[in-house]
């Protein structure tokens, strides 16, 4: 769709988009109690928005800031996910359970940037190839809202069991993201 009829290299980029998404939002889920719809649509709301935004913004930055934004991209995602993934860690062995399972823009802000930094590359290349970056912003927005909205509920239908353990692991998840993310900029993963 994004060039006139579809193709699925660009359908597969949107999913391909919304996975990590999908996986911060299953993380958030582990820390809720009780989810409501608010939180789910919350959830889907900045990560889908993030999502549709960053590559209108890289789209119109083009070429000029390619090679800063590729250089550094990976290293800003790393440092959130890290800082992110840590917090969980800690709060997983404290013995008074205290959850940060508030969805407020201070909680929220962090893991929708974290996660679409990769948008961003993606929408100056968007610009070289001349791309309908509404259409295509759009589609990856709501694919993204989708993806976030569903994991948060997993997240959150897992975690009522094994709070705990759920909320270990998902530090850990979010830390090996991070890790996957440099490895793969530097070549060392496919």
């Amino acid at each position: 769709y994004f060039r006139g009829m579809s193709d699925k290299r660009e359908d597969n980029l949107a999913i391909g988009l919304s996975m990590d998404a999908f996986a911060i939002a299953i993380c958030k889920g582990l820390s809720v109690r009780k989810l409501l719809v608010r939180h789910t649509v919350i959830t889907g709301l900045w990560f889908g928005g993030a999502q549709a935004l960053m590559p209108v913004i890289g789209y119109f930055l083009g070429s000029s800031f390619r090679s800063f934004i590729e250089a550094v991209d990976h290293w800003f995602s790393f440092g959130l996910l890290l800082l992110i993934g840590i917090n969980m860690i800690r709060e997983s062995r404290e013995k008074e359970e205290k959850l940060d399972d508030s969805f407020s823009a201070k909680a929220m802000f962090p893991f929708a940037i974290a996660d679409s930094i990769d948008a961003l590359a993606v929408g100056v290349t968007f610009a070289f190839e001349k791309v309908n970056i509404l259409f295509a912003a759009l589609l990856i927005g709501v694919t993204t809202f989708l993806f976030s909205a569903a994991g948060v509920k997993i997240g959150n239908a897992f975690g009522s069991k094994y709070r705990s353990a759920a909320e270990m692991a998902g530090g850990i998840i979010l830390i090996v993201m991070g890790c996957t993310i440099v490895l793969k900029d530097y070549g060392i993963l496919g």
